[in-house]
């Protein structure tokens, strides 16, 4: 009996360290962090850009960035007012599209969010703030929950724009409601798990973010007007950061409201960027997650929808009060340099910056320890039509980039 119990834990344990682990694909790549884990990188590029490997069309209108997975890239776009998910190959062909409800049609129709893949399930919303689980094989729904009818949610004026965040058997989600103004579901069944009341906002337009600490996890996202910290087991509010630039009184849907760049976590502090809110802000978390204490302010670091990056001591990100691409201080949040470049969206990847301006521009940028940057190579996006607002993507040396109803690939990998 000893002798089978033994290999019984030998067998677990083999288990335990052979079984697969969790791959998730999300916006802004790895804890969102707008930094992808890319080497052997070009460093120049040609003078007309580097290398168009393929383009795809007819991929709906709409602004989602692709989700680019080891197989796959998953995108979304609108389709006769229909969100549509489109299944594409690392070649460019289509390989399988479906419909999944109604898409924003009212101002800036189209896409506005992107696809989370979380090993075999699809997480995607539309504009309209319905959240969907599909098949990653087919696209098959394999539930949804509707907005107006299952949480009394609230339209912000441009329409939903969140990513979803995976934490565990959880999903969440920001309906905007009075009740269930922030839920965590389960990521399998949709069914509800918890809700917050939060402050009765509608939701600020923002993807969300995952904080993990060793005593627990928290979920991060803006309404209209607060920043606010969950914890993710409980549905905890603990705390709040208020968006005090625009006076009470004057608060309406489209007036310091919009609030999409998501925060970044290191070393035990925030760091955001919200353009239609505070500027740039620093924030440190206890140890247990628990409360927040302002370190910095800084109201020209002021991205409203570009994303920021950190590395090392500096975040880099689009300016809004001004068209300018900044980089800052982290530790005493004083301005550091700035480009020309208008507004935009930044990545980062092989310690260079990747900035896509709302111009149309791609530009790959340097930068060096004091945060100096330089503009090294730069061409134009001439596919595609309407605003340049989709964030570029990078995977296996690739550079992806969406422009309205067309999806781009440029080799931008060293040839040795």
């Amino acid at each position: 009996m000893m002798k089978n119990l033994f290999f019984l834990l030998i067998a677990a344990l083999l288990f335990s360290c052979s079984s697969p682990q969790t791959n998730v694909y999300q916006w802004r790549g790895e804890n969102r962090l707008g930094i992808f884990p890319e080497n052997n990188l070009l460093k120049i590029w040609p003078e007309d850009g580097p290398t168009e490997l393929w383009y795809t069309e007819n991929i709906g209108d709409g602004y989602g960035t692709p989700t680019v997975t080891k197989t796959e890239i998953f995108i979304t776009g609108a389709i006769d007012s229909m969100a549509t998910l489109f299944c594409i190959d690392l070649s460019g062909a289509i390989k399988w599209q479906v419909p999944f409800g109604k898409e924003w049609v009212i101002n800036y129709p189209g896409s506005r969010s992107q696809p989370t893949v979380v090993d075999d399930l699809i997480y995607l919303g539309s504009g309209m703030g319905n959240l969907f689980c599909l098949n990653r094989s087919n696209g098959e729904v394999v539930w949804k929950k509707r907005f107006m009818e299952d949480f009394n949610g609230i339209y912000p004026r441009f329409g939903h724009s969140e990513a979803p965040v995976i934490a565990g058997d959880k999903v969440f989600w920001t309906p905007g409601g009075k009740e269930y103004n922030v839920v965590a579901l389960n990521r399998f069944t949709g069914e509800l798990i918890w809700s917050n009341k939060g402050h009765g906002e509608r939701s600020g337009y923002n993807p969300g973010t995952l904080i993990r600490l060793p005593s627990r996890q928290i979920f991060v996202t803006f309404s209209a007007y607060n920043m606010m910290g969950f914890d993710t087991e409980t549905g905890e509010l603990l705390w709040t950061h208020a968006q005090d630039n625009v006076p009470v009184e004057k608060r309406q849907p489209g007036m310091g409201d919009t609030h999409s760049n998501c925060i970044v976590f290191d070393n035990g502090y925030i760091y955001y960027a919200a353009g239609d809110g505070n500027g740039g802000v620093k924030l440190e978390l206890n140890e247990d997650g628990s409360e927040i204490t302002e370190v910095w302010r800084n109201k020209y670091f002021d991205s409203y929808m570009g994303g920021i990056v950190k590395i090392d001591n500096y975040l880099y990100g689009s300016a809004t009060s001004k068209k300018l691409f900044r980089s800052i201080n982290a530790t005493n949040g004083q301005l550091c340099d700035s480009l020309k470049l208008g507004w935009g969206a930044v990545i980062s990847a092989d310690d260079m910056l990747y900035y896509y301006g709302q111009n149309g521009t791609l530009s790959l940028v340097d930068f060096n320890e004091t945060g100096k940057m330089t503009q090294v190579s730069s061409f134009k996006i001439n596919r595609g039509t309407k605003e340049h607002f989709s964030h570029p993507v990078i995977k296996n040396g690739v550079l992806y980039q969406r422009h309205g109803q067309v999806l781009m690939a440029f080799d931008i990998g060293k040839t040795n």
